[in-house]
């Protein structure tokens, strides 16, 4: 017999079964603890809009939203996500149309080759959230009060944005689709 053999009496202990809400729907399951949510996400549950860029952390083409946080999928265990709600891209909209920073990035061609949108879009919906409830950024003056909504100027915009890079440089018309949200 080759590899390890397993009482299969007992539960592998390696794998966990686990609860996770993806775009509105609940799914249950069974997840070995070294994969990471980005492959659970593309391989698994066959939603290919998050993307595996670096598979470090770096670049955040795999932003997905998690309990209305934005973080990196590729950097995220699939186990750690048991109870969570994640919403990808592909949640982003609903069955009347697209969300309004979908459009807007269409409306706006804040994209070229398009990798690195799904990432972008979920930061974006983060970072307009995170500014909402009054989390400060690096560059957040101090006049601003505390846990009141931070106004989203340009340079708020770009800070938040900047763990998510787009290799064609569209970085001008992401911040321009993201203001014409906001307004």
């Amino acid at each position: 017999m080759d590899g390890p053999q397993y009482d299969t009496a007992r539960p592998d202990p390696y794998r966990s079964v686990i609860t996770v809400e993806v775009n509105g729907t609940a799914r249950t399951l069974t997840v070995d603890h070294r994969r990471m949510l980005v492959d659970l996400l593309r391989e698994d549950l066959a939603l290919t809009g998050t993307k595996k860029g670096c598979d470090q952390g770096q670049c955040g083409a795999c932003t997905v939203i998690v309990d209305g946080r934005r973080l990196n999928s590729c950097l995220l265990p699939a186990v750690t996500v048991d109870g969570s709600a994640v919403t990808t891209v592909e949640g982003l909209g609903d069955a009347d149309g697209l969300h309004p920073l979908q459009r807007a990035f269409l409306d706006r061609d804040a994209f070229q080759c398009g990798y690195c949108t799904p990432g972008q879009l979920c930061s974006a919906v983060g970072a307009i959230a995170e500014a909402a409830v009054g989390q400060p950024s690096r560059v957040t003056g101090a006049d601003v009060p505390a846990g009141r909504p931070v106004p989203l100027t340009r340079d708020e915009i770009r800070e938040r944005l900047s763990g998510n890079l787009c290799r064609c440089g569209a970085y001008p018309r992401i911040v321009d689709a993201v203001q014409d949200v906001l307004s």
